[in-house]
């Protein structure tokens, strides 16, 4: 098994000026996804087994911290100004990204694996759940879920010609009643990249998910939300071992 890890960020930020490269609780951003990492890699890596890093980014600060950082060697793909924009999709970046390193070391993956940057409350065992479930259920790509909050089909609605309406029409009269649903928490990514390199996308294809703990990941698109993180980050830290052990895998 050949598993591609992947950190990508661009430069910049229109939400928190350089988000990807901030301190967060007095150590380096991306440092926590390569914590995690390191740490999957101690304790589920198999022998016989390849394990690589990329960065894909056109910021030059976070290539510095990514070539000098305290864990493994990366790969580092300066990415083009194409893949830079506003509204390019992941995995695109992700299929750049992917291609250009198996040109590099001269072997194609198995498994990209991407860990989003400004997600830094996740632990090896989710890194773990991910991968195994990828390889358990052959799907063309898996992702992190956290149980939804608001239900599409009990009490979410949307502005329609008529005035509001929940998004998918129902006469539900419970939330017990409704068909569980998940957010997305941008986390964790598996992709298939024969799904990729097909053209494949998340409109298409066999797809599998993992479950997170709901309160570790939250959208990092303005100032409070990192602050507020911050908060959830100390108490996580503080209270569960998993938690922490990703902090303190980081070097001071």
């Amino acid at each position: 098994m050949k598993i591609l890890f992947t950190i990508c960020g661009r430069a910049g930020s229109k939400g928190i000026a350089n988000k990807n490269i901030r301190p967060f609780l007095g150590k380096l951003l991306p440092y926590y996804s390569l914590s995690a990492i390191d740490l999957y890699i101690k304790n589920y890596g198999k022998e016989g087994d390849v394990y690589d890093i990329a960065l894909s980014t056109d910021s030059p600060e976070l290539i510095d911290m990514i070539e000098n950082n305290p864990f493994r060697p990366a790969v580092i793909i300066e990415r083009s100004a194409e893949l830079a924009g506003d509204t390019i999709g992941k995995k695109d970046v992700i299929l750049d990204c992917g291609v250009r390193t198996e040109a590099i070391k001269g072997y194609e993956y198995d498994m990209y694996v991407d860990l989003d940057i400004t997600s830094p409350l996740r632990t090896k065992e989710d890194v773990a759940a991910l991968i195994n479930k990828h390889i358990e259920t052959g799907a063309d790509i898996t992702y992190s879920v956290t149980s939804a909050r608001r239900n599409p089909y009990f009490n979410q609605v949307m502005r329609g010609e008529n005035g509001f309406r929940k998004v998918c029409q129902a006469d539900f009269t419970a939330r017990q009643q409704a068909p569980v649903v998940y957010d997305m928490n941008a986390s964790l990514y598996a992709y298939s990249p024969s799904h990729l390199k097909a053209g494949g996308g998340f409109n298409e294809g066999y797809f599998e998910a993992i479950e997170m703990y709901d309160t570790a990941v939250l959208d990092l698109d303005h100032e409070n939300d990192f602050e507020l993180m911050e908060i959830i980050a100390g108490y996580l830290f503080d209270n569960k071992d998993e938690f922490r052990e990703i902090y303190e895998n980081i070097p001071q």
